[in-house]
């Protein structure tokens, strides 16, 4: 966070006016990570599993061909990949914007 004030406990100010700027740039930064994972989750889901599947194909693995194992298996593991890519990015814009959910011990509030 840039100027904007923080509390005593080293949370975000409580409400409205110009201490609602570090809330859009927390927003705007969550969505462009959302969208980033999304954009990775269709390339491969869809792209890899229906458009570049002839291609794939001609690879093959433990007796599968590449572009069914992307169709199957591979777009299921990646969007298991992003989940866990998009908790600890939040984690890390949530510690940066004093929103966290954790205490110093490393347990929930």
């Amino acid at each position: 966070m840039s100027d904007d004030v923080m509390t005593p406990e080293g949370g975000p100010p409580p409400g409205g006016g110009e201490a609602n700027g570090w809330r859009k740039e927390y927003w705007r930064k969550n969505l462009r990570l959302m969208v980033v994972l999304l954009i990775v989750w269709f390339a491969v889901s869809f792209g890899c599993g229906i458009l570049f599947v002839e291609q794939l194909n001609q690879v093959v693995i433990g007796g599968f061909p590449l572009g069914f194992w992307f169709a199957q298996q591979g777009a299921i593991y990646t969007f298991i990949v992003l989940i866990l890519v998009y908790a600890v990015r939040m984690d890390r814009l949530d510690r940066e914007y004093g929103v966290h959910e954790r205490n110093h011990d490393g347990g929930l509030t």
